[in-house]
């Protein structure tokens, strides 16, 4: 019987400060590397025109401002980012069911009206974060229980998928089925290389494809080596196995 491959898709975060390095990193990148996040820090900087550039070079964009306010300022947001072809967008889980079920029609509606429908996620608690964080802003539970939490509200929102630490991946999969899509930041270790930076809950490319990882958010493991192409190589190569 043939073994089926598991495997978690890499995307590049492009968290540098201007559209000329963020070319020039693609460039160094290779045609393999598909998916490639771009941040606030990129979007302020270059705007739409990041995104343009990304998708003339068949890289799809998943675009990470991580919305959160009224429902119908949300819904106007996803419907802007679903005409200038983002692939993947995010809100925070946080704003609620109501925002998060417009965000979710907002992208329909893009589909319907001819452009291509976006993958929505939602935020759940920032890899950043730990217990005592939580604790600060009024939060009683462990960030598994609040993960998990905003997981299932974001899935009973309609909503594709979460962002979540690779720490809750399995518990995520338990809760909400092989179908929602996980997508995981804070991967170090491994391949990815040991510093944490300012991530809290981390694991390596392979443990967080083993625990059910949908897609890897990979930043300066990838974009801040030598040679990140073939950083990127191991990093894939790492999240992607025969079963």
């Amino acid at each position: 019987m043939t073994s089926s491959p598991l495997r978690a898709e890499p995307v590049i975060a492009l968290d540098v400060p201007d559209l000329p390095i963020a070319l020039a990193l693609v460039d160094r990148l290779g045609p393999d590397a598909d998916f490639v996040k771009v941040g606030l820090e990129l979007f302020t900087a270059a705007g739409p025109a990041v995104v343009e550039a990304m998708q003339r070079q068949g890289r799809r964009v998943f675009l990470d401002l991580k919305l959160h306010d009224i429902p119908n300022t949300v819904a106007g947001a996803i419907a802007s980012a679903s005409r200038l072809g983002a692939w993947m967008m995010n809100v925070h889980a946080a704003g609620g069911p109501a925002m998060m079920a417009a965000a979710k029609a907002a992208a329909d509606t893009a589909a319907a009206g001819g452009h291509a429908r976006p993958v929505v996620i939602a935020v759940t608690v920032l890899t950043s974060m730990d217990e005592a964080t939580l604790r600060a802003v009024g939060v009683d539970t462990s960030p598994l229980e609040q993960v998990v939490h905003l997981a299932r509200m974001a899935q009973d929102a309609g909503l594709d998928g979460v962002v979540a630490s690779p720490l809750e991946t399995a518990a995520i999969r338990a809760a909400c089925g092989p179908d929602f899509l996980i997508v995981t930041p804070g991967i170090r270790g491994g391949a990815a290389g040991d510093a944490k930076n300012d991530q809290s809950r981390t694991m390596t490319p392979d443990e967080a494809m083993r625990a059910g990882a949908s897609y890897l958010v990979v930043g300066r493991p990838i974009t801040a080596a030598a040679e990140p192409r073939v950083a990127a190589g191991e990093i894939a190569a790492a999240a992607s196995i025969e079963d």
